[in-house]
């Protein structure tokens, strides 16, 4: 540690972040577009996503927000009360990344660690989580270190090879007939052409945890592309689920690993669309639990943020 070894460490936990009510959806949309207001076509597709889900947006908010919390006691057991204090920044909401950098400092924070709630890297996601702290902090005058990936983390795999066992209890007797489809968010097809190591790292995180699952069989699909008029990495979750039918495929368990909490891409994209378009051709889709605010997740952050910190006093 630089200067005194009593002055915290700001730990800025990243996210992609959602709209705290029905009211903030249009700018929160806005956001995401870059300043261009959605057609009222569009914001009515996603407002009424929104209202699919049992609850509306106000719990999705709240997951990340016990999540914060929870990694916050899990440093103080491992760390000690004080040695670390954790900030919220997200992409598309308030309180955005530059929010949360400036909160540390007027706190007094001159070192932090940025993490982000996805296990696997890319340039697109959060390598731009990185860049957006690590510029405004340098601003700040606040040392910034961060965690690029924690993909292979031995809790993380643990955590989600619990939830596939479980979640293969579910079929009972047809346990062994269920197949395992691993998941994660598109992302554009360029980044394949820039060697961004996304989709390596997913099919890492479904080796290891199908292998600690005992999962003979599996494959990874993507899901909730957007609608850019550009090639997205696929194939998606419907197609292959319509690949899966034809093969006479009738029970699949999906895990996706590119996600950490329960938000829309996972109760709307999964729990309602691909559930629905499996139903309809004869296939019983289960999904595993998200892992959320589970203790061996937050095991997995706080010893991912710790080996980070470790580059501040370099």
């Amino acid at each position: 540690m630089s200067e005194s070894a009593a002055r915290p460490v700001g730990v800025l936990v990243m996210s992609y972040g959602t709209p705290e009510s029905m009211d903030e959806i249009e700018a929160y949309y806005t956001h995401i577009r870059r300043g261009h207001p959605p057609t009222p076509e569009q914001l009515e597709d996603l407002t009424a996503r929104y209202r699919a889900i049992v609850g509306g947006v106000f719990p999705l908010r709240e997951n990340t927000n016990r999540q914060v919390a929870a990694l916050q006691r899990t440093l103080d057991e491992l760390a000690g009360a004080g040695r670390y204090v954790c900030y919220q920044g997200l992409k598309h909401a308030k309180p955005f990344i530059e929010d949360g950098i400036a909160a540390m400092a007027k706190d007094g924070i001159r070192e932090a660690v940025g993490i982000v709630l996805t296990p696997q890297y890319s340039s697109m996601s959060v390598g731009s989580y990185l860049k957006r702290a690590r510029e405004e902090a340098e601003k700040q005058g606040i040392t910034f270190a961060g965690v690029e990936q924690y993909h292979l983390h031995p809790e993380l795999i643990s955590a989600l090879a619990k939830r596939v066992a479980s979640g293969l209890d579910k079929f009972g007797d047809a346990r062994g007939d269920a197949l395992v489809l691993f998941s994660a968010h598109s992302l554009p097809q360029r980044i394949v052409e820039i060697g961004d190591p996304y989709p390596e790292q997913l099919l890492e995180t479904s080796h290891a945890v199908a292998s600690a699952a005992d999962v003979g069989r599996w494959q990874f699909t993507w899901q909730s592309a957007g609608q850019t008029g550009q090639p997205w990495l696929g194939p998606d979750i419907l197609e292959t689920l319509e690949s899966l039918a034809r093969e006479g495929i009738r029970s699949v368990l999906v895990a996706p690993v590119g996600f950490v909490s329960d938000h829309l891409e996972v109760l709307y994209d999964i729990d309602i669309e691909a559930s629905r378009f499996a139903s309809e051709r004869g296939i019983r889709l289960e999904r595993i639990e998200m892992l959320n605010d589970d203790p061996q997740y937050m095991r997995a952050l706080a010893d991912s943020i710790r080996a980070a910190e470790k580059e501040l006093a370099g």
